[in-house]
């Protein structure tokens, strides 16, 4: 009988250790109250809870909540449905158990209300275009609520905003116009620039052609003043080269030259008589000449009279 009796006492015993004993894992903390009365924070790993003591198992684990839609009202009396999320962790597990009944279900809520009253201060177009400030708007007045409960709010995020039906027709309207804008604009400029290129284009062709002419007229300049000089280089040699040869010419020679020209005119066949203005000079000059040179003439040189019969018959 007291052996049996030993069992029972040695199986409710085991039994009472067993359903003491917990395992907390790390992103755990218990939060334990003995008799009703806050006993502690326990955990992470083996943890025993006595029966008179109650545990409440509080995750430490950022998490988030869901807001579904919401309707809010902007400033500038703009229904709006927004849903966003929120993401939050517990950083002191007594409080989230001491301080609020359901955490999350309170959180839930005011992060509702405190979404229309940031709303409610912001026009429809700050809220379409700033997002990033309405996030933080609401992670600020969220933290200051739920610090109380032992909770953190990381990041808050708007997933969408649907204005109403009316305005989001008046924004593709404004949307489509506003491209059609920026594409004339852009061809507008597209254009200009186009215009510009192509008048720098014709400058730099009139400027390139304007130098070629202009080299072109300095080198011809520059051949023509080379052939001129060249030209009155030569004929400045001819004139001395005559001028020389005139140097060693005497009377005689003259005389002789006059005499050839006469016969050659008195030869052709034309009834014309050119006489020269200093015929009588020319026949005394040519009569001295034969005078002196009568004792050295050649054997077929013409005698004197013959001679003047010649100059009176031209």
């Amino acid at each position: 009988m007291s052996t049996i009796l030993i069992v029972i006492l040695a199986l409710l015993a085991l039994g009472f250790v067993l359903r003491s004993i917990r395992i907390v894992p790390e992103y755990e903390r218990l939060v334990i109250l003995a008799l009703g009365r806050f006993a502690g924070v326990r955990g992470p790993g083996i943890v025993l809870v006595l029966p008179w003591e109650s545990a409440t198992r509080v995750d430490l684990r950022e998490r988030f909540l869901a807001i579904p839609r919401q309707t809010a009202i902007t400033k500038d009396n703009a229904p709006i449905s927004v849903d966003f999320l929120v993401y939050y962790r517990v950083v002191d597990p007594k409080r989230s158990i001491l301080m609020v009944d359901n955490v999350v279900s309170a959180s839930l809520n005011i992060a509702t209300t405190t979404l229309r009253a940031v709303i409610g201060d912001i026009t429809l177009d700050d809220v379409l275009a700033k997002r990033e400030e309405i996030n933080d708007k609401l992670r600020v007045k969220l933290d200051e609520i739920t610090v109380r409960w032992g909770l953190k709010i990381t990041s808050v995020e708007i997933r969408e905003i649907e204005p109403p039906r009316d305005v989001q027709e008046a924004m593709n309207r404004q949307m489509t116009a506003e491209r059609t804008r920026r594409a004339m604009v852009t061809q507008a400029s597209g254009e200009r620039e186009a215009a510009v290129m192509v008048a720098e284009g014709q400058k730099q062709a009139e400027i390139l052609k304007a130098e070629g002419e202009k080299q072109a007229a300095i080198l011809r300049a520059q051949g023509e003043r080379e052939a001129q000089l060249l030209r009155a280089q030569g004929f400045a040699l001819a004139l001395r080269t005559i001028y020389e040869q005139a140097q060693r010419v005497d009377s005689n020679t003259m005389a002789l030259q006059y005499m050839e020209t006469l016969k050659a005119l008195g030869a052709g066949e034309s009834t014309k008589f050119v006489l020269p203005l200093e015929l009588t000079t020319l026949a005394q000059q040519v009569l001295a000449t034969m005078t002196q040179n009568a004792g050295a003439a050649p054997e077929n040189a013409p005698p004197i009279s013959e001679a003047s019969r010649v100059i009176e018959q031209q």
